[in-house]
């Protein structure tokens, strides 16, 4: 593992942009990086839409925190964010991706997320920010503004040094995985795992498809689903008119009730519990919500794709597939997740041609191998405490 240059991280200039002059300034000269680091603080237990509260932003060398609250106009950073010639750096990028969406209404790419590319190198799949400067920075990183809440102001010195540093070794630990990716052969494993990162977000936001997120969906009958669909938009629509969390207006637990019975009246309605925080405007939305639903010709009702639950001998075979990908995962340094999961190796024994196994880096890296395990040609066996091949 390549190891940074703290001294250099440390000794970047740092500012607090607080107008919009010194924020356009910035992106003047941040404009001619190759790279941008990207963090957000933001809250939301009691919003629907997430409050951004600051933006940390880093090049290598200079880490600046910006007040949007001070700042009206943060158009200027569109440009960074939209600017193909320039990487923008995250950490676990999702939360931070949709804050910047939403404030600014924009795409962002090229994308490179360290948590990703850190599960290819040695690293566990999910690392946090602080374990992963530590491991390349030998930087231990304070946790103790954590709970702070970013919404207050004035922000004081260790608040603004706490927020800065999580962008502070970005861009170095980005060039120190940039070159061991390509002394190991995978940047062409990874850069295509970056490209999906934020499609996601769009499609999020559509209300419509935010029955997909409900707690057990997948118990749902189709046209339970369909009740879902409905309800689920109507929930959406009413807590981002009311900018209040959707579990404030309806918990994924009533909503889930509310498809499986499918109360026609409101007296029928009220028969679930919690419903008693609706009112009877509410109400009616939700029993017209299930109307819509029922009144759908089978072929208009959603699906939502289910994983094969696999046969008692299915899954004997699927634990020493798995027993296979640790062995791999521990010679490659490549998560064992992020190789496979165990509906991938439930699909790779059902569906070989169609499975994500069967191509790419991961058929070179796990494929082929699961492939002579299944024909009998490679085996398993137990040495000391450890499973090897045979």
């Amino acid at each position: 593992m390549v190891s940074l240059n703290v001294e250099s991280v440390m000794g970047e200039f740092r500012l607090y942009i607080q107008d919009g002059r010194a924020l356009r300034a910035f992106c003047e000269r941040a404009a001619s990086s190759h790279v941008l680091a990207v963090d957000t603080e933001f809250l939301r237990e009691k919003s629907y839409y997430p409050k951004l509260c600051l933006i940390q932003l880093g090049t290598h060398g200079e880490t600046v925190a910006v007040d949007p609250f001070a700042i009206r106009d943060l158009s200027p950073l569109r440009d960074l964010f939209e600017d193909g010639s320039i990487t923008k750096i995250f950490h676990a990028c999702s939360q931070d991706l949709e804050v910047i969406h939403h404030v600014l209404d924009c795409a962002v790419a090229p994308l490179f997320d360290t948590q990703v590319a850190a599960s290819f190198l040695g690293l566990r799949q999910q690392v946090n920010y602080g374990a992963l400067v530590e491991a390349y920075a030998h930087v231990h990183l304070p946790k103790g503004e954590s709970l702070t809440d970013w919404s207050l102001r004035p922000l004081d010195e260790r608040q603004l040094a706490y927020a800065e540093d999580d962008v502070r070794y970005l861009p170095g630990i980005y060039d120190a995985m940039i070159a061991e990716l390509v002394e190991k052969d995978r940047l062409s494993w990874v850069l295509p795992e970056m490209e999906h990162l934020f499609d996601g977000v769009a499609t999020s936001r559509d209300p419509r498809n935010a029955f997909v997120r409900l707690k057990r969906v997948t118990s749902l009958t189709r046209r339970q689903l369909g009740v879902a669909r409905e309800v689920c938009a109507w929930r959406e629509r009413l807590a981002a008119r009311r900018d209040v969390p959707r579990k404030w207006v309806l918990s994924d637990e009533v909503c889930l009730e509310i498809c499986k019975r499918m109360p026609s009246d409101e007296t029928s309605l009220r028969r679930i519990r919690q419903t008693e925080q609706l009112s009877a405007r509410d109400a009616k939305a939700v029993l017209s919500a299930i109307e819509e639903a029922e009144s759908l010709a089978p072929d208009e009702l959603p699906r939502i794709e289910r994983h094969e639950r696999p046969t008692q001998a299915q899954e004997s075979i699927i634990d020493l597939m798995y027993a296979l990908l640790r062995i791999i995962s521990a010679r490659t340094g490549v998560a064992t997740q992020v190789i496979a999961t165990r509906d991938d190796l439930l699909d790779f024994i059902v569906s070989r041609e169609s499975s994500r196994l069967s191509s790419s880096w991961r058929y070179e890296v796990a494929g082929r191998y699961l492939e002579k395990l299944l024909a009998g040609e490679i085996g398993l066996t137990v040495k000391g405490n450890t499973i090897e091949l045979l």
